[in-house]
């Protein structure tokens, strides 16, 4: 039995894994995953609205989903009675069945299309998280957002009072993000997480639009009448004020669309036009005014906007299937794009992930207590399935960016870590000891979690910035690079397990001790050759692209320090300088000189690869080092006091 174990588990987390690739079927209601699924341009590229509302949303509450209101999500009775205003506690059949069947949460999508339809529900919404006591405080919010999390979010009425002293801190912030006060950091927040907000309502439509359709109707009827009483105005002569006026308030609130709109929902004339020349509702509209009409696509969103104001599925389903007829003349390819970041989207390929990185940890460290096979082996296969999904991962964002692996913060994490797992399977094949199955799982699942924690910055598929976009030299540079990044890191943990098995078990005897300082050495050759190849195509890059081969920039100097302490470190046991313990204390040490170039130099915010700032790492790079300068205090006790070396006289661990 315990041999089939491994087989089960592995089948049991494969249908896990594959039961979310269908993705979510369409609602019997309004349909917001067809909704979901249309493309727009934002950031400079064509994505979903799906994921234009996931990343807005996990900006703004760092969540992909929206409690409904009156409560947190928990759809407890008495939140169903508030719900449905029945306070008197007797409940039709027909309004439990609603309630059973009314969602816990919204959707990212969900709430995009209720932000930009019906604004004043959505501004009810739990969205703003605002958790500094002193601006909570200062806006006299009090302890309303509080929700059993311990985080505190609040809605967009509750804060709505508050705009003007919002504007006010935020007009006196320092210009220096990295040398903001924890205050002033929560006030920089609030004030984007509202504009981005306001932005997202008014993108569709004028937030103060209650029948958008009818709307547009009364404005092409008014255009001819209005245009005329401009010219008689104008002339002196007399005017139909009533046209005037009509017109005017509608180009006033079409002029604050064009200029506040967030995502580009109206495709190009493609006759006409490039097909990457997507624009906003509210340019359109007030071209309007010389064409006399608009493009079919504003009606269709106009008649998607009406339909789900007045709760209309069948009218709001012919208006999206219509949209989508459309498109598929002239950008299929853009559907197909937006079809496929949908599907990426919900099926999750990094979450799931992590999922199994920490599930085969759990399993690879059970098999070291009590030396069980099938735990061993478990893990081993959890692991090669969890690299087939990330591998899949960073496939499919290749396939919707049409860039390399790595462009930005976000994607060295996935593809570092990728590189990891990619040397700890290779370990674990040839020494099926566990120890690289321990390396893999773990190495990968910080990485994957470092960058989720990156993604809750917005968009993690945007553009590169010109000085970065992509050649064969920039592609085959950050791919080496780091592959260089991944080994340093995989031979620093090799040294962690050394230290900590050595320290406090009776595990390693000296067969394992040898076999993991042969591991940390040849890994550690591995990450010299592609840090330093990798190093060398970055300056080939650069020449081409920016006219100099070098220029001391902290990027290129993070690159170089770790060609130089790799190459130390080889040197020190080539020249007999250290022995295992103080080869695997140098290992350790490469961690920090690695995580400080992969992040350290980024929070310096200067140089021309200081694309990726981040002043929330700090902290997190101040713990990581010191964790690791305490293991290198552990490696260094007397061989007396570890666990594993106790008896051993021959001096073959010093």
């Amino acid at each position: 039995m315990k041999k089939r174990l491994p087989f089960i588990i592995l089948a049991i987390f494969t249908l896990w894994a594959l039961s979310s690739l269908r993705g979510p079927k369409a609602p019997e209601g309004i349909d917001h995953v067809g909704f979901g699924k249309l493309p727009v341009l934002l950031n400079g590229r064509i994505q979903p609205m799906d994921s234009v509302a996931m990343n807005a949303l996990l900006q703004l509450r760092g969540t992909r989903k929206v409690p409904l209101e009156g409560n947190n999500g928990t759809g407890e009775w008495g939140d169903f009675l508030e719900i449905r205003g029945e306070g008197n506690g007797l409940l039709t059949e027909r309004s439990w069945y609603q309630f059973s069947k009314h969602p816990k949460k919204l959707s990212s999508t969900q709430w995009l299309l209720e932000l930009m339809t019906r604004p004043d529900q959505a501004n009810e919404r739990y969205i703003f998280a605002v958790n500094h006591p002193d601006l909570i405080g200062e806006l006299g919010l009090g302890e309303a957002g509080l929700d059993r999390s311990g985080l505190r979010y609040f809605t967009f009425s509750e804060i709505e009072p508050h705009l003007a002293t919002i504007e006010k801190h935020a007009s006196s912030l320092n210009p220096k993000p990295e040398l903001r006060t924890p205050f002033e950091r929560a006030v920089a927040k609030i004030h984007f997480s509202l504009g981005l907000f306001l932005r997202l309502k008014n993108s569709l439509q004028p937030q103060d639009s209650p029948d958008f359709s009818a709307e547009l109707e009364e404005y092409v009827a008014n255009i001819g009448p209005g245009i005329e009483a401009v010219r008689n105005r104008e002339s002196g002569n007399e005017y139909d004020e009533e046209a005037f006026g009509s017109l005017m308030r509608h180009l006033e609130r079409y002029d604050m669309v064009s200029r506040v709109a967030y995502p580009l929902l109206v495709p190009p004339d493609i006759k006409t036009m490039e097909r990457d020349q997507w624009s906003n509702v509210g340019t359109n509209l007030l071209d309007a005014v010389h064409t006399k009409r608009f493009p079919a696509a504003i009606q269709n969103y106009a008649a998607m906007s009406t339909a789900y104001t007045k709760d209309d599925a069948q009218a709001f389903s012919t208006a999206l299937s219509t949209f989508r007829n459309s498109l598929a003349k002239d950008f299929s390819s853009e559907l197909r794009k937006a079809k496929l970041e949908f599907a990426y989207n919900h099926f999750s390929p990094f979450y799931k992930s992590i999922v199994l990185y920490l599930v085969a940890f759990l399993f690879a460290c059970a098999s070291w207590f009590n030396l069980s096979q099938w735990m061993n082996r478990s893990a081993h296969y959890l692991i090669i399935l969890a690299f087939i999904i990330h591998t899949a991962g960073l496939i499919t964002r290749m396939v919707l960016e049409g860039r390399p692996p790595v462009t930005n913060l976000y994607s060295s994490a996935v593809f570092v870590g990728w590189g990891a797992v990619i040397l700890g399977i290779v370990l674990e094949r040839f020494y099926r000891d566990g120890i690289g199955s321990v390396i893999a799982s773990v190495v990968g699942l910080i990485t994957l979690i470092i960058a989720h924690n990156l993604s809750m910055q917005g968009d993690t598929m945007e553009m590169m910035r010109a000085v970065l976009d992509t050649n064969f030299w920039l592609a085959t540079h950050v791919v080496v690079i780091t592959l260089g990044y991944s080994a340093t890191f995989v031979a620093g943990f090799l040294a962690l397990v050394y230290v900590t098995r050595g320290l406090l078990t009776k595990t390693l005897d000296q067969a394992t001790a040898k076999g993991l300082t042969r591991m940390v050495y040849g890994i550690i050759c591995f990450a010299t050759l592609f840090s330093f190849v990798g190093t060398i195509l970055g300056g080939i890059w650069a020449d081409q692209s920016w006219g100099r081969f070098w220029g001391w920039d902290p990027k290129e100097n993070g690159a170089l320090l770790i060609v130089i302490w790799n190459a130390l470190v080889l040197h020190c046991r080539w020249g007999g300088l250290v022995k295992d313990r103080g080869l695997m204390n140098l290992a350790i040490f490469g961690n920090i000189v690695t995580a400080f170039s992969w992040f350290g130099v980024n929070m310096l915010g200067i140089g021309l690869h200081s694309y990726g700032f981040m002043d929330a790492a700090f902290r997190w790079i101040v713990l990581f080092t010191a964790s690791q300068v305490a293991f290198i205090a552990l490696g260094t006790l007397p061989l007396k006091l570890w666990q594993s070396f106790k008896t051993d006289t021959t001096g073959a661990a010093s």
